[in-house]
């Protein structure tokens, strides 16, 4: 299996246009949220003593997978992403209360957006999507974004020198 690094510089390669990173802090996001949105009904409930009434759905599988993926990458990064993928399906779930047609409206309309999104900044990067390529792609999106986030803040230092020796910079 690649490790954090392998998996980023891979990505990073289909993204070095600032733009193009740009596009993808908001609509990755809003994908990522749709697909919440999308496995979140149907649902269940089962009673808990500390959270009382929780909606258990595919949203909650996915959430639990994605997110260990995320942690065996790396701790820190993945902590943060289950903190705010876990806030994601939380304000899923009353979309997915609505009526049929008004989930499905709702949920595709965030879903398309999202990608609207980045096939724009696909277009400013001249370049295709990573998963046209690599299908883990699409799991390593919400990573990126996260991490490209970090390193702005000035966090994770070495992490992006090692992406940008291969990967190259951002324009």
């Amino acid at each position: 299996m690649k490790n954090l690094e392998q998996h980023l510089s891979e990505y990073a390669k289909y993204h070095r246009d600032q733009k193009n990173i740009y596009t993808h802090y908001i609509g990755i996001p809003l994908i990522v949220f749709s697909v919440f949105c999308l496995t979140s009904k149907p649902a269940f409930y089962i009673s808990t003593p500390v959270f009382g009434s929780l909606p258990v759905s595919a949203a909650m599988f996915v959430w639990i997978v994605g997110n260990a993926f995320y942690i065996k990458l790396d701790v820190k990064l993945g902590v943060v992403m289950t903190l705010v993928t876990g806030a994601m399906v939380y304000l899923a779930h009353p979309i997915a209360q609505l009526s049929t047609g008004e989930w499905l409206a709702v949920s595709l309309g965030i879903f398309i957006g999202g990608w609207v999104l980045q096939f724009i900044g696909h277009h400013f990067e001249g370049k295709k999507p990573a998963f046209v390529d690599d299908i883990m792609g699409l799991a390593i999106g919400p990573l990126f974004v996260l991490a490209e986030l970090s390193f702005e803040l000035g966090l994770r230092k070495a992490l992006k020198e090692d992406i940008e020796r291969r990967a190259g910079p951002i324009k």
